[in-house]
């Protein structure tokens, strides 16, 4: 029979046909074994309660959706801030396949990285033929200026050396001799995104600047942004430093890579910090990281190997722009210009108009630690009271500080910083201490849907919903954009709390 294309249904709607929903209950019956639904119902709501809470917190051999990634997804996005590098995962094909389809969906761009494709032969006796092939192929067909590699968990295992593996590829004639190609070692197993971005970081930074230190600097400033997903930010520090007239170098900038323009000719690979840019990075006056947990080790062997002077600024909020340009300024010597003095007034001024609807709010959070203090630096100017503050890949460090910045407000003084814990504990704490608004990830649009917490989206990854990733959240333009998404999920909420005809529209206001 000839099918009608006009009647084609998108599965949003073709999964609510009577057909469907009778084959979705024909299956629970018979084979999910379900219990009956009122043993759901009761189980359910005993999930909301605080002996189920205590119960959840006690768990110590489960996670359960925690809130990271592992180590070689940030090594493969550090690796495309440089130019023409090529990110290559010593390991199996589908642990590199998921890592470009996480950062495709998150970026809707393609994302190239390869791998060294190690199947059950090569978990045995070791990866090394893969390396051989894997570089020549990588070198011949896709022309890179540099291949940086990094590993999963099947090499790590095995202890795979890759120092090794990469010498006997190039004697092997796999890539010249002098091609570079640098290399961290990022265990799945152990840390999680932000520590593989840093290996790797560390790792290019090391093979590019190798014999480069001179006796004089070169009058530039590094910026390193640390695992940074929201392509705004990149060009936010480009527009400050410019404004600033600072001769900056972005280790690494990956902004054009990961939000690359339409031209109608394809092109490999997008902008990216120039290699010899890189190497000269060595010889500068200092260097400056947005984020200090994504960039430890990093900054660690940019001070005791280079010499060289560092430091952590996140421009987050007012306060944190502040001190970022002023510590340009103080930098350069030159001062901070009236456009700047202008656009922060208009901050101030936006957010005096809309202090009264997130003044006392209550807020739960969760992200990546250097994310999460942002965060917590822009509610805290806003008065708005944190509430759970959740950090999967958190550390003593990070809790510290946290707890030192969250004690510095009265509005943070009711918070709790939950250190290892992942998003069934928050659902725990969303049904037992219910807060105003959430902020998260997509991931917490299941929280959104369970406990009913209105969900603002910042964070890694966004899956669904597009473009907010071409937005900044640092500078003074990012301050106003919290500032939006925030306040408008609080209002959109009071509407959707106020919109029943003749029963709650007594509020529907139109003037907030």
């Amino acid at each position: 029979m000839a099918q009608n294309v006009e009647k084609i249904k998108d599965h949003a709607e073709l999964f609510q046909q009577p057909e469907y929903q009778e084959l979705f209950k024909s299956k629970k019956e018979s084979f999910e074994g379900m219990p009956a639904s009122d043993e759901v119902a009761r189980v359910a709501e005993w999930t909301k309660t605080w002996e189920y809470r205590e119960k959840n917190f006690a768990r110590e051999a489960l996670t359960v959706n925690p809130a990271k990634a592992c180590q070689p997804l940030g090594a493969i996005l550090a690796a495309v801030g440089f130019e023409s590098t090529l990110p290559f995962v010593h390991g199996s094909q589908g642990c590199v396949a998921y890592f470009r389809t996480h950062f495709t969906r998150h970026f809707k761009e393609p994302f190239n990285a390869v791998s060294s494709s190690m199947t059950e032969d090569a978990a045995v006796f070791g990866g090394l033929k893969n390396m051989i092939d894997g570089l020549a192929n990588a070198y011949a067909l896709y022309k890179p200026k540099m291949i940086a590699v990094c590993t999963t968990c099947m090499a790590e295992v095995i202890g795979d050396d890759l120092g090794a593996f990469i010498t006997n590829s190039k004697k092997a004639g796999s890539i010249p001799e002098d091609f570079p190609v640098p290399y961290a070692h990022t265990p799945s197993f152990v840390g999680s995104h932000i520590t593989g971005y840093d290996n790797m970081m560390k790792g290019i930074l090391t093979n590019l600047t190798e014999g480069k230190k001179k006796e004089t600097t070169n009058s530039t400033i590094n910026f390193i942004p640390g695992f940074e997903t929201y392509m705004g930010n990149l060009r936010e520090l480009k527009r400050l430093t410019s404004l600033l007239g600072v001769n900056a170098t972005i280790l690494a900038d990956n902004e054009e890579y990961l939000d690359s323009p339409n031209t109608g000719e394809y092109e490999m690979y997008h902008g990216g910090t120039p290699l010899d840019v890189a190497a000269e990075s060595i010889n500068a006056e200092q260097t400056i990281a947005l984020q200090a947990y994504s960039t430890a080790k990093t900054r660690e062997y940019i001070a005791t190997e280079w010499g060289q002077k560092t430091s952590v600024i996140r421009p987050w909020g007012i306060k944190g722009t502040d001190q970022f340009l002023m510590a340009l300024s103080e930098a350069t010597g030159n001062p901070i210009p009236r456009e700047l003095e202008v656009e922060r007034g208009r901050v101030v001024d936006a957010m005096t108009d809309t202090q009264a609807w997130l003044h006392g709010k209550r807020a739960a959070l969760y992200g990546d630690p250097d994310l999460v203090l942002g965060l917590l630096q822009f509610l805290l100017e806003m008065g708005v009271e944190p509430v759970h503050v959740l950090v999967t890949n958190s550390n003593p460090t990070f809790e510290e500080e946290a707890k030192a910045l969250l004690a510095a407000s009265p509005y943070g003084r009711s918070a709790t910083v939950w250190g290892g814990k992942d998003l069934w504990h928050m659902r725990s704490l969303l049904f037992t201490e219910p807060v105003d608004f959430l902020i998260g990830n997509s991931y917490a649009k299941y929280l959104w849907r369970d406990t009913g917490t209105p969900l603002v989206r910042i964070g890694y990854p966004i899956f669904d919903r597009h473009h907010l990733h071409r937005y900044s959240t640092i500078g003074y333009s990012g301050a106003l954009n919290l500032l939006n998404w925030i306040a408008n999920t609080v209002l959109d909420e009071l509407d959707r709390n106020t919109i029943v005809p003749a029963k709650t529209d007594i509020s529907y206001d139109l003037i907030r």
